[in-house]
């Protein structure tokens, strides 16, 4: 069997799904798969390695590649390495990312033109997977095309002439040595998968059947709109086209328990994990304000917790109690909440390199699991809607189930689970006669991920602590019924506060002396370049509107300190653009920019309010910061351009952080006299240059 090496690299899970569903598919097309996580390195080598690499790699962080990858981006990046390191190697190369972030698919990007300057060539076309839009959109075809540029690539390395001479002549350009294009390489998968005998079929079910499942006339079900539970035609009398079921491999044991629960520091996790309390909790913006936001302050003291201004930090959260505790019951589980889960992969498995869940650990409790290593609300991925089918009876629901996951129904997949944040819960709410084993949610559900937030002080200013400042999140969910859900981790926090929150005329006041301060439990995350600049004197630039201030508070407080120590040091400008909805309900830091600004530290403060009206005859102000930003646009391009200065951008990718992007593109147009496209180009070196940095979420 021809073998390939297939390598991922992964941070919340993605990338090694995508990876095990082409070493599922690969045996089907007659190939052999080696997988291994990136990390792995005692398994693998590249520099002796002889078959083609596949490499399936995720982005984290603003264009990071993911933890699992530090090593292997760090070794090949090694200046020691000769220009022909890796001539030998023929590979392939699929990235995952979001182009809501600047740098979109960077993690594939950063370790595809490492590969390429050390001699590597492509045997097909790199992949750009987004998950702003659905990953698969870019996934699907990219895999369907992966078997026919792997048949050309083993064709042509072993110089079988009678094989080419037997092929159609429009056939024989595929013995050429550039990179086949995943498009013009669908239509050949589809011949490679005529050839494959009968017995590869069952891994592509085609099913033809019709919405009468349901036993109701088709002009009834013209009557209703789409919606999660109900399709409408054509879609409802479509053949669809579903994935192949993905094998099961855990064996699931609950026995009752004895012995102590095991604590949240069983929970996984790369990096040192600390146990703080919480010595302070502000609510920041008033009760009549659209969002709430809350500044929570950490004891540090007692740790060798250690960070500098704009770093970013992880607090380790629980899934909330009431959904756990609705799952459960859902599952029919909940009288075995305390029982602990032993797992075990199955004997007789079909899926290749099963190994058992690391983020599931050994022996806790079901509640625990659920509770604390479970990404309960993560959205369900294709393949395990198709998983659920095979344990759904009703015949109406399971065809559902099967349009949602089918290529058909990649529309509806997109609108009622992907758009609407629809979680495991709200499927198995909608679909009452889906029973799925414990072992199938254990198998796909993920690590739940701790959540990052960006440090908001600094540890001059604020000796053992640690600031750091959110927005409670609170969405609807309209699954089936309308629910009101909060952030993971931001509704944990708010309730774990609520008993001492103080309001927000006191954020300068001492510690409330409370007698029990919860702990949580927090981990550093991995150095940025998000700090200040080396060289005091160079100007920054500041943009961070709402909870976007933050890192920017812990700046301005290590400043303060600096020039208290140095009060003869030259202290380049600090220019802030912040922005909110009211002046009066979430001008968050009021009092605090104020004093800055007095004392000097902060020499221009730009603040502007998108739901103010004018009052009057008033100009219409600022509207937003890039507004802001066009208009000082000669001060800012003077301290980018020609004062060496710095520019950080903080807060939401979305909207903010591109159409800030754009503002600097069209002031350095306008500034220097020069095209957009060279404006583009000079924003790009100063990112090379890191000094314009950016650190945002969506």
């Amino acid at each position: 069997m021809r073998r390939f090496l297939l390598l991922y690299a992964t941070q919340r899970g993605q990338a090694k799904a995508i990876a095990e569903e082409i070493c599922e598919q690969a045996v089907a097309h007659g190939f052999s798969a080696d997988l291994h996580c990136i990390s792995e390195s005692d398994k693998y080598d590249l520099k002796t390695e002889t078959a083609p690499l596949v490499v399936v790699v995720s982005t984290t962080g603003t264009g990071d590649p993911p933890d699992t990858a530090r090593k292997f981006v760090k070794e090949i990046h090694s200046k020691t390495l000769p220009v022909d390191f890796f001539a030998h190697l023929r590979y392939g190369l699929l990235g995952l990312g979001d182009s809501e972030y600047t740098y979109f698919c960077n993690g594939g990007k950063v370790i595809d033109k490492r590969l390429q300057e050390l001699g590597a060539r492509h045997f097909y076309d790199t992949g750009h997977a987004d998950d702003c839009v659905g990953l698969e959109l870019v996934v699907e075809p990219w895999i369907a095309g992966l078997w026919a540029a792997l048949t050309e690539h083993f064709r042509s390395s072993s110089g079988q002439e009678e094989i080419s001479r037997a092929l159609p002549r429009a056939s024989q350009a595929s013995l050429r040595t550039d990179p086949m294009k995943p498009e013009l390489l669908h239509l050949e998968s589809q011949v490679e998968l005529l050839k494959i005998d009968d017995s590869g079929r069952k891994d592509s079910e085609v099913l033809r059947q019709n919405a009468v499942n349901s036993g109701q006339p088709s002009a009834l079900i013209e009557d209703f709109e789409a919606s999660l539970t109900h399709s409408v035609p054509p879609l409802s009398q479509a053949s669809l086209n579903i994935p192949a079921l993905p094998p099961d491999y855990l064996q699931v044991h609950l026995q009752e328990s004895l012995g102590q629960e095991k604590s949240q520091a069983s929970v996984t996790s790369v990096d040192p994990i600390f146990q703080v309390p919480i010595s302070k909790a502000v609510q920041l913006t008033t009760n009549d304000a659209i969002k709430t936001t809350l500044l929570v302050e950490l004891d540090i003291s007692k740790t060798d917790f250690s960070y500098q201004p704009g770093d970013a930090f992880s607090v380790i959260c629980p899934n909330s109690d009431s959904e756990v505790q609705n799952l459960l019951e859902r599952l029919q589980l909940a009288d075995k909440r305390e029982y602990r889960v032993l797992l075990k992969i199955k004997a007789d498995t079909k899926k290749k390199g099963a190994s058992l869940p690391k983020h599931v650990p050994e022996g806790c409790s079901l509640q625990f699991i659920f509770t604390w290593c479970l990404e309960i609300r993560t959205i369900p991925k294709k393949a395990f809607l198709r998983a659920l089918v095979d344990y759904t009876s009703n015949s109406a629901e399971k065809r559902r189930l099967q349009e949602l996951c089918s290529k058909q129904g990649a529309a509806d997949y997109s609108r009622f689970v992907r758009d609407a944040c629809a979680c495991l819960l709200d499927l198995l709410l909608a679909f009452p006669s889906c029973q799925p084993p414990l072992s199938l949610l254990l198998e796909h559900l993920p690590k739940l991920q701790p959540r990052p937030y960006s440090c908001a002080s600094s540890s001059l200013f604020h000796p053992g602590k640690l600031h750091f400042v959110f927005n409670i999140v609170e969405f609807l969910s309209n699954t089936t019924t309308v629910v009101l859900r909060k952030g993971v981790c931001t509704g944990w926090l708010a309730t774990l506060v609520d008993s001492f929150l103080q309001p927000n005329t006191h954020v300068s006041c001492e510690d409330s002396g409370k007698a029990l301060a919860p702990k949580i439990s927090i981990s550093p995350r991995t150095t940025n370049s998000f700090h200040l600049p080396n060289d005091p004197s160079a100007p920054i630039v500041m943009v961070g509107p709402g909870t976007g201030i933050a890192p920017f508070i812990g700046f301005l407080q290590h400043r303060e300190k600096l020039q208290e120590q140095h009060p003869d040091g030259n202290f380049g400008a600090m220019w802030l653009f912040f922005g909110c909805r009211h002046k009066d309900r979430d001008y968050l830091f009021r009092e605090e920019l104020r004093h800055f600004l007095k004392q000097g530290i902060l020499t221009h403060l730009k603040v502007c309010f998108s739901r103010n009206a004018p009052v009057g005859q008033e100009e219409m102000p600022a509207k937003y910061v890039q507004d802001n930003i066009q208009l000082h646009g000669k001060q800012v391009a003077r301290i980018l351009l020609h004062e060496n200065g710095y520019i950080y951008v903080c807060g939401d990718a979305k909207n903010m952080a591109k159409d800030v992007n754009d503002a600097l593109v069209e002031i350095i147009s306008r500034e220097v006299g020069v095209e957009k496209l060279e404006a583009m180009k000079t924003l790009a070196t100063l990112k090379e240059e890191k000094r314009y940095l950016q650190d945002i979420w969506s």
